[in-house]
Protein backbone atom coordinates (compact mmCIF):
# COMPACT_ATOMS: atom_id res chain seq x y z
CA UNK A 1 0.00 0.00 0.00
CA UNK A 2 1.40 3.19 -1.38
CA UNK A 3 -0.11 6.79 -0.19
CA UNK A 4 0.66 10.18 -1.48
CA UNK A 5 -0.80 13.42 0.15
CA UNK A 6 -1.13 15.69 -2.69
CA UNK A 7 -1.00 19.59 -1.62
CA UNK A 8 -1.45 22.30 -3.98
CA UNK A 9 0.33 25.31 -2.75
CA UNK A 10 -1.45 28.45 -1.00
CA UNK A 11 -3.09 31.66 -2.64
CA UNK A 12 -0.35 33.70 -3.96
CA UNK A 13 -0.04 37.23 -4.18
CA UNK A 14 -0.55 38.94 -8.09
CA UNK A 15 0.11 42.48 -6.18
CA UNK A 16 3.61 42.00 -5.85
CA UNK A 17 5.50 43.24 -9.48
CA UNK A 18 7.33 40.18 -9.63
CA UNK A 19 8.42 39.71 -13.34
CA UNK A 20 8.15 35.62 -13.33
CA UNK A 21 5.22 33.60 -12.47
CA UNK A 22 7.56 31.04 -10.75
CA UNK A 23 8.49 33.82 -8.44
CA UNK A 24 5.20 35.00 -7.22
CA UNK A 25 5.16 34.95 -3.51
CA UNK A 26 2.36 34.06 -1.44
CA UNK A 27 -0.68 36.45 0.23
CA UNK A 28 -1.45 36.98 3.57
CA UNK A 29 -4.88 34.50 3.29
CA UNK A 30 -2.32 32.09 1.61
CA UNK A 31 -0.11 31.96 4.72
CA UNK A 32 -3.00 31.56 7.11
CA UNK A 33 -4.08 29.06 5.21
CA UNK A 34 -1.09 26.95 4.75
CA UNK A 35 -0.48 27.20 8.84
CA UNK A 36 -3.92 25.67 8.94
CA UNK A 37 -3.39 22.91 6.58
CA UNK A 38 0.09 21.83 8.35
CA UNK A 39 -1.81 21.85 11.97
CA UNK A 40 -4.09 19.67 10.32
CA UNK A 41 -1.53 17.39 9.13
CA UNK A 42 -0.21 17.50 12.85
CA UNK A 43 -3.93 17.36 14.67
CA UNK A 44 -4.67 14.54 12.15
CA UNK A 45 -1.24 12.66 12.98
CA UNK A 46 -0.54 12.46 9.15
CA UNK A 47 2.44 11.39 8.46
CA UNK A 48 5.18 11.65 5.33
CA UNK A 49 8.22 9.43 4.67
CA UNK A 50 9.48 11.34 1.82
CA UNK A 51 8.30 15.09 -0.08
CA UNK A 52 8.80 16.55 -3.72
CA UNK A 53 7.90 19.60 -4.64
CA UNK A 54 7.60 22.21 -7.00
CA UNK A 55 10.58 24.73 -6.61
CA UNK A 56 8.59 27.45 -7.15
CA UNK A 57 8.39 30.70 -4.73
CA UNK A 58 4.90 30.25 -3.44
CA UNK A 59 4.80 26.09 -2.97
CA UNK A 60 8.72 26.96 -1.04
CA UNK A 61 6.27 29.71 1.28
CA UNK A 62 3.52 26.81 1.53
CA UNK A 63 5.49 24.23 2.70
CA UNK A 64 7.27 26.38 5.26
CA UNK A 65 3.95 27.93 6.28
CA UNK A 66 2.91 24.20 6.62
CA UNK A 67 5.94 23.48 8.25
CA UNK A 68 5.20 25.73 10.83
CA UNK A 69 1.11 24.97 11.49
CA UNK A 70 2.88 21.26 11.79
CA UNK A 71 5.14 22.06 14.17
CA UNK A 72 8.27 19.83 11.95
CA UNK A 73 10.26 20.75 9.30
CA UNK A 74 9.67 19.71 5.50
CA UNK A 75 12.37 19.05 4.05
CA UNK A 76 11.47 17.92 0.41
CA UNK A 77 13.13 17.45 -2.40
CA UNK A 78 12.95 19.93 -5.29
CA UNK A 79 12.60 19.21 -8.54
CA UNK A 80 12.33 21.57 -11.24
CA UNK A 81 9.90 19.67 -13.48
CA UNK A 82 7.42 19.72 -11.01
CA UNK A 83 6.55 23.21 -12.36
CA UNK A 84 3.20 23.39 -13.84
CA UNK A 85 3.72 19.82 -14.50
CA UNK A 86 0.73 17.70 -16.12
CA UNK A 87 -0.38 14.38 -15.13
CA UNK A 88 2.33 12.27 -17.51
CA UNK A 89 5.29 14.20 -15.83
CA UNK A 90 3.91 13.89 -12.44
CA UNK A 91 3.20 10.76 -12.88
CA UNK A 92 7.18 10.01 -14.12
CA UNK A 93 7.88 11.51 -11.01
CA UNK A 94 5.98 9.69 -8.71
CA UNK A 95 7.19 6.03 -10.21
CA UNK A 96 10.87 7.31 -9.42
CA UNK A 97 9.95 7.52 -5.91
CA UNK A 98 11.82 5.45 -3.16
CA UNK A 99 9.90 2.29 -2.60
CA UNK A 100 11.01 2.63 0.96
CA UNK A 101 8.42 5.77 1.22
CA UNK A 102 5.22 4.51 2.38
CA UNK A 103 4.06 7.67 2.29
CA UNK A 104 5.13 10.52 0.05
CA UNK A 105 3.45 14.64 0.42
CA UNK A 106 3.51 15.95 -3.38
CA UNK A 107 2.90 19.56 -3.50
CA UNK A 108 2.68 21.58 -6.86
CA UNK A 109 0.29 23.32 -8.95
CA UNK A 110 -2.61 23.19 -10.94
CA UNK A 111 -4.16 22.04 -13.15
CA UNK A 112 -1.68 19.22 -12.94
CA UNK A 113 -2.90 18.31 -9.25
CA UNK A 114 -6.28 18.01 -9.91
CA UNK A 115 -5.56 16.33 -13.14
CA UNK A 116 -3.39 13.90 -11.28
CA UNK A 117 -6.34 12.97 -8.75
CA UNK A 118 -9.02 12.76 -11.18
CA UNK A 119 -7.36 10.83 -13.52
CA UNK A 120 -6.34 8.38 -10.85
CA UNK A 121 -9.74 8.10 -8.52
CA UNK A 122 -11.80 6.18 -10.76
CA UNK A 123 -14.45 5.16 -8.63
CA UNK A 124 -17.29 7.67 -8.53
CA UNK A 125 -18.23 9.42 -5.28
CA UNK A 126 -18.52 12.45 -3.24
CA UNK A 127 -15.21 13.51 -2.60
CA UNK A 128 -14.34 13.02 -6.71
CA UNK A 129 -17.06 15.25 -7.14
CA UNK A 130 -15.70 17.88 -5.33
CA UNK A 131 -12.31 17.23 -6.43
CA UNK A 132 -13.97 17.87 -10.30
CA UNK A 133 -15.49 20.79 -9.39
CA UNK A 134 -12.86 22.70 -7.72
CA UNK A 135 -9.17 22.03 -6.32
CA UNK A 136 -8.45 25.13 -4.34
CA UNK A 137 -5.11 25.96 -3.30
CA UNK A 138 -3.84 24.80 -0.26
CA UNK A 139 -6.24 21.78 -0.61
CA UNK A 140 -4.65 18.70 0.51
CA UNK A 141 -6.01 15.24 -1.16
CA UNK A 142 -5.13 11.85 0.33
CA UNK A 143 -4.71 8.95 -2.56
CA UNK A 144 -4.03 5.26 -1.43
CA UNK A 145 -2.95 2.89 -4.13
CA UNK A 146 -2.95 -0.93 -3.46
CA UNK A 147 0.52 -1.24 -4.81
CA UNK A 148 3.86 -2.28 -3.26
CA UNK A 149 5.68 -0.19 -5.93
CA UNK A 150 5.69 3.85 -6.77
CA UNK A 151 6.72 2.19 -10.30
CA UNK A 152 3.11 0.72 -10.62
CA UNK A 153 1.30 4.06 -9.65
CA UNK A 154 0.68 4.81 -13.51
CA UNK A 155 -1.11 1.30 -14.04
CA UNK A 156 -3.18 1.87 -10.84
CA UNK A 157 -6.38 3.61 -9.51
CA UNK A 158 -6.51 4.73 -5.97
CA UNK A 159 -8.77 5.28 -3.14
CA UNK A 160 -9.44 8.92 -2.85
CA UNK A 161 -9.17 8.96 1.21
CA UNK A 162 -9.65 12.82 1.89
CA UNK A 163 -10.27 16.20 0.45
CA UNK A 164 -9.30 19.17 2.96
CA UNK A 165 -10.04 22.76 1.69
CA UNK A 166 -8.44 25.56 3.92
CA UNK A 167 -12.03 26.92 4.07
CA UNK A 168 -12.84 23.24 5.81
CA UNK A 169 -10.99 24.06 8.46
CA UNK A 170 -11.48 27.80 8.89
CA UNK A 171 -14.32 29.36 7.06
CA UNK A 172 -12.61 32.80 6.67
CA UNK A 173 -10.35 30.96 4.76
CA UNK A 174 -12.75 30.45 1.59
CA UNK A 175 -13.13 32.21 -1.17
CA UNK A 176 -15.90 34.85 -0.32
CA UNK A 177 -13.98 35.72 2.59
Amino acid sequence: MKTLLVLRHAKSGWDDPVARDFDRPLNPKGQRAAVAMGRYLRDQGLRFDHAIASPAVRVKETLGHVSHGYGAAIAPEWDQKLYLASVPTLLDAIEELPDAAEVVLLSGHNPGLEDLVLDRVTADGPLREEVARKFPTATLAELRFDVASWRDVPHASAELVRFVRPRDLDPSLGPDA
